[in-house]
């Protein structure tokens, strides 16, 4: 369902954005929600596998490919502005709330 409602999102926010109505912060919404989701779909991948998911240097785990995609998320939170920059903004810009 979580992927389903980013996908909507996502499509409403690229028809704004192409008809000049999208709002300035609403990259932040994007990002936020995007590496969220991207964070939450990998631990639920990590969790079902268990300890076999941790496994790094065999071909069965495809050269440890869940794990490092796990990782991967950990940055993809970071980059461009960890996710509570990204909270922040939306706070400001379009809640109207004082910064923190």
């Amino acid at each position: 369902m979580d992927a389903l409602a980013f996908a909507a999102m996502s499509e409403r926010f690229f028809e704004m954005f192409k008809a000049g109505e999208a709002h300035p912060a609403s990259p932040s919404m994007m990002k936020y929600a995007g590496t969220e989701l991207n964070k939450r779909r990998h631990e639920l991948v990590m969790a079902a596998g268990g300890s076999d998911a941790l496994e790094w240097d065999s071909e069965r785990s495809h050269e440890g490919k869940a794990a490092r995609d796990w990782l991967r998320t950990k940055a993809n939170s970071i980059e461009g502005g960890t996710s509570e920059i990204q909270l922040n903004i939306v706070a400001k810009h379009i809640l109207g709330l004082p910064g923190a």
